[in-house]
């Protein structure tokens, strides 16, 4: 059977050098060696791997060894010794040149690989682009954009780059534990995004459990948040910015989780929904603590820690870093400055709200 086109190419040109460079004892010229880093792209670029074309150039050198010039005429030992090792030199530059041809297209191609990669990544998380071409170059990374999705941003203390080595470790686990089953991992903004359908959910867990728990020698993601799961490439959108919603709200609030799920966040947004309410929610219920000796800012932390201590006092007292006695102190403050009293569910419940859009808004630090 004859060679492929490509292949015989190579062979033709490759055995033509030998022959030349056994009547001469001459080294590789120039052009001859960037003509053979020409045909290593080639054979790159048609899907032939190096081992192939190396393959194919020592099995023509064996067929045709005998029958070169120089060592078909070689009249002694020591002829035949030179010009075998001019030959056998000329073999290592050629192949080095095939193999340096070869690697330049494959660092191409990754390189475009890369390229088309993020501007589909782009694409995809933005909603741009025409919703069935996307859903065709889903394909070509691994996602199916017909099915339920959901998606996962980690944020470290550092931005995540491709070649950030969280970024390839978690790869690697991924990939060694579940395989290249309908999973996309990208980095976006400096935050790592991990997608993958429903029916895989145990792929975000591992994800938030790897990034958050990395390892030693790597550090930990500081937050790991997911969105809902959404059908279709608009679903995938919706699931990213909510995670990233997640990320934002917990950042402004200081939450403690480093591990947030968006149906768990679902009340700021709703909270957040109309800006201009919640300001003056703040405003006319926390307005009247600026007043206070100190500001606004100790009486308003009463709130929270009060809160989040599921009002026992000892243990709002301890977390603030004060005495009991001033912490009586302070809520008598806040009752008597707002009219609000945090003993009543009702007033309770509105000093809660006005404080939580208070840290939302930046408030007091920020004039509403």
């Amino acid at each position: 059977m004859n060679a492929p086109g490509p292949l015989a190419q190579l062979g033709h040109q490759y055995l033509g050098v030998l022959a030349e460079v056994s009547r001469t004892g001459r080294y590789l010229r120039r052009r001859e060696l960037e003509s053979l880093r020409a045909l290593g792209e080639q054979g790159a670029e048609d899907g032939y791997g190096l081992r192939e074309l190396v393959a194919h150039c020592l099995g023509a050198t064996r067929k045709a060894w005998q029958a070169l010039p120089g060592i078909a005429e070689a009249a002694t030992v020591t002829e035949l010794r030179a010009t075998s090792d001019a030959v056998l030199a000329a073999m290592d530059s050629a192949l080095a040149a095939l193999g340096e041809g070869h690697e330049r297209a494959q660092q191409l191609m990754v390189r475009q690989e890369e390229a088309a990669r993020r501007e589909f990544i782009d694409d995809l998380l933005f909603g741009r682009s025409d919703l069935g071409l996307l859903a065709e170059r889903a394909e070509r990374f691994g996602l199916r954009l017909g099915r339920t999705h959901a998606v996962a941003v980690a944020l470290g203390e550092e931005p995540y780059d491709d070649v950030h080595p969280v970024v390839r470790r978690v790869e690697r686990e991924l990939v060694g534990r579940f395989g290249q089953r309908d999973v996309l991992l990208a980095t976006k903004d400096g935050r790592l995004v991990c997608i993958a359908p429903d029916s895989e959910r145990a792929v975000l867990d591992a994800f938030a459990q790897l990034t958050l728990r990395p390892g030693a020698g790597y550090r930990s993601a500081r937050r790991v948040a997911s969105g809902r799961r959404h059908s279709g490439a608009s679903g995938v959108v919706r699931s990213y910015e909510e995670a990233l919603g997640a990320l934002d709200f917990a950042d402004r609030l200081a939450l403690p989780a480093t591990l947030l799920r968006a149906e768990e966040l679902l009340v700021f947004p709703v909270l957040m929904r109309d800006r201009a309410a919640m300001a003056d929610l703040v405003r006319t219920v926390l307005g009247p603590l600026t007043g206070a000796r100190g500001g606004a800012q100790p009486l308003l932390d009463t709130v929270t820690v009060q809160a989040e201590a599921g009002y026992v006092n000892a243990e709002a007292a301890r977390r603030l870093g004060i005495s009991v006695r001033t912490l009586g102190y302070r809520l008598e403050r806040i009752k008597a400055l707002t009219g609000y009293d945090l003993s009543d569910a009702l007033h309770r419940y509105t000093l809660e709200t006005a404080a939580m859009g208070a840290r939302l808004l930046g408030w007091p630090a920020r004039q509403l």
